[in-house]
Parts: C-alpha cells; structure tokens; sequence
C-alpha cells in the first residue's frame, strides 16, 4: 500500500498530525496496534494534561477543542511549589502573564476522544486518511528514495515520509537505529481524581516533600454533587505505589489525606486509580532518512512541568509547517533540509526544559541535611525574584 506519510501511533500526537496533515492533497496512512474500539472509545486513564495557552490556541485551529464539554475544561490560575513539611510556598501567579490564567486542565482520555473525533471528520471532509488498527510494526526502513512499514501481517506500506508518534519508549524509532537517553527515577506515579472539603482556588501544587513528591492539579466541581475535585499524583518508590494501588477506597482516601497533612481537609477517592513508571527519555536525534518523530516518541518529559503534550503539539505544528512550505514550492515533503530544520526548532523549543526540568527533580527530591537546606533557601530565593517567577509563568502558559 502507498501513501505520502506513514504516521505510526494513533495517541493523541499521531492523530493530531493526521489530522493537521488532512486537506492538502495528500495520502495519509496511521498505524496502530491497539484495536479500534480503544481508539475509537478511549477510557478514563488517571491523568489530567495541563494545557498551555498555546497548546489550547493549537487544539482550537484543529478541531479539538470545541469537540470538549466546557465543564470539563477547568482553568489553571496559579500554581505553586512547596517543599518539605513546611507551608511556605512559592507562588506563581497569573498576573505574571496576559491572561486570568496560567492555562488549563483536561483530562487525557477527552483529549484523546476529540482527536479522534476530529481526525474522522476531517478523513469524511477529504477522504485522505486510512486508519490501519489492531496491526503491530515489525519493520521500518528508508533511504533517499522512499520509506517501507512492514507490518506483522506481511502488508508493506510505502511512503515518502514516516513519522513515530508511538510513545517515549518508541520501538519505531528504534527500529531506525535511533538511540535515545533514558532516566528512570526508579519511581512510579499513582494518579487518580479526589473530592476534598477545602476549595484549591484553581491553583495547582508541586510538593517536594520529604519521601514523597505530591502533586494536586485543580479540576471544576463535581457537576452533580458540587463537591470540590483534584487530581492527584503520588510520586513514590513502586512497592509503595503497589501498597497504595491495593487499599479499599475508604483507607485510601485516609492514607492520601495524611500525607497531604488534611491541607485540602478530607480526600476521598471518586475515580480508578493508575500507576505508571517514572521515566524520561530524550532521543539522541529527532530525525533520519524521511523519517520524523512526534510527541513522546520525541521528548518524553517528567511530569512535573506538565508539558508533554503541549511539546507534541508544538511539534506537529512544526513539523507540519515545514511540510506546508514544501509543497507551496513543489518540494519532496522528506528531504532532508525539512527535516533538519523541523529537529533544529523542535530542539530549541525542547532541550532547555528537559534537562532544567531533570536539574530540579535532582535537587527538590535529595534528602539529606545539606540538601535540604539548599531547596529551602532556592525556593524562598526564587519567590524573592519576579523576572524568575515571571519566566517560569510564562513557560506555564506557552506564550513566551
């Protein structure tokens, strides 16, 4: 089967660069090896994506964000970061920025159900994509000429351009001999939604305490009891992760109470819990031969900053860009020098976050007296520093 591109993965970035790929006399084909009812019908997976203002302009111009009721969309004003025991915070405001908010929060399983959704819409508007689901990849190849997706079922798909956007642990990308360095905290998230008695004023919390790294990201209201909600996320070490996972309802929502010292009174859980392992991965390149990776298959951040998504979609949007540019001129859309300024702007838009973002978990999670010390007297210092404050605000936002 030919197409123009091959996009591996149909996770929110796969489907969000067919669907931004849609409508420009091209033939779209994405891969996926879940079955089509789990993409079709995507379920409630514990995690809430905090969305940039940018991220939210993007999911606008492809569709996405109309498709989202509005009452699950819930605003991020504030954020701030606590550390240890102590109540002392610093607090990055809104009014630091342009907007009434720093961005916004919406649950991964919606984002996933408007891209997919939109990428319908946009496969009956012009009926260039074909989504192939329930097949699994088991060879990737290219050269100067074209790119080959050999699939588990012996079906070759040949296109002028390939591009991964199957996950941070991308077998893809691997199969394009391209090396990625990998940290695994040795940790993992627990992430669920809780009710709680105290309002959290749409502010969202990073804890560095001590043993544990806590994490409350605000949601809207229970619509139907009125009951204020979060979600919640509990770094620990997996065994302890296990511990949790494997409480009645009622102890956990004691055991998450205690350990947010009943600072948003009591927590009681109201959704599944899921747990995932702590690892971030940045690939050594980020193109090759015709071939391009997206979404975690390009950086796959910490969670702290909240910012993978909103790095996938910067990415797509680049790397369609470069794709519009190349077809107004008659181009190849895999030559080389695409793709090189696709990476060389994706990088830009990336590295620096990463690596501060690895240099703060270090700090914010060593535990010993000296260390301590020194996240106290960071974290009143960068409090003290608006032009700090302000350029983390706007790295919040993505309006930088």
């Amino acid at each position: 089967m030919d197409a123009d591109v091959v996009i591996v993965g149909a996770g929110p970035a796969g489907l969000c660069m067919a669907r931004a790929l849609s409508g420009r006399q091209l033939k779209i084909l994405v891969v996926e090896q879940q079955a089509q009812a789990s993409i079709e019908q995507p379920a409630f997976d514990g995690r809430e994506i905090a969305l940039t203002q940018k991220s939210a302009e993007l999911m606008k111009a492809l569709g996405l964000w109309e498709r989202i009721d509005a009452s699950a969309i819930a605003p991020l004003r504030d954020a701030k970061v606590m550390d240890g025991p102590s109540t002392y915070a610093m607090v990055i405001g809104h009014e630091l920025g342009k907007r009434t908010e720093l961005g916004w929060l919406v649950s991964n399983h919606l984002i996933r159900q408007a891209a997919v959704d939109s990428m319908q819409q946009a496969q009956k508007d012009h009926g260039d994509i074909t989504l192939l689901t329930g097949v699994k990849v088991t060879d990737v190849r290219s050269d100067a000429d074209g790119g080959t997706v050999t699939l588990e079922d012996g079906q070759v798909l040949r296109a002028r351009l390939i591009v991964a956007a199957d996950s941070r642990f991308s077998t893809t990308r691997r199969m394009m001999g391209i090396s990625a360095h990998m940290h695994d905290f040795g940790k993992n998230m627990l992430v669920c939604t809780m009710a709680h008695d105290q309002p959290h004023d749409f502010t969202a919390w990073e804890w560095f305490d001590y043993g544990q790294t806590l994490a409350l990201l605000p949601m809207n209201p229970d619509p139907v009891t009125g009951l204020h909600r979060a979600s919640v996320v509990i770094t620990l070490p997996s065994q302890q992760t296990e511990q949790l996972m494997q409480m009645d309802a009622q102890e956990f929502g004691r055991n998450v109470s205690r350990r947010f010292q009943n600072r948003v009174g009591a927590m009681q859980l109201v959704s599944t819990r899921h747990a995932y392992p702590l690892v971030a991965v940045y690939p050594d390149r980020l193109v090759a031969t015709r071939f391009a990776t997206v979404g975690d298959a390009a950086v796959g951040m910490h969670p702290v900053t909240a910012h993978g998504f909103n790095f996938g979609l910067l990415g797509v949007d680049a790397l369609v860009k470069e794709i519009e540019v190349a077809l107004r001129r008659g181009e190849d859309i895999g030559n080389p020098m695409l793709l090189q300024r696709y990476e060389r702007k994706q990088r830009r838009s990336t590295v620096p976050l990463f690596w501060m973002t690895r240099l703060i978990v270090e700090i914010y999670t060593r535990e010993s007296p000296p260390a301590k010390l020194v996240r106290q007297v960071l974290l009143k210092l960068g409090n003290q520093v608006t032009p700090f404050k302000r350029s983390i605000a706007r790295s919040l936002s993505g309006m930088a």
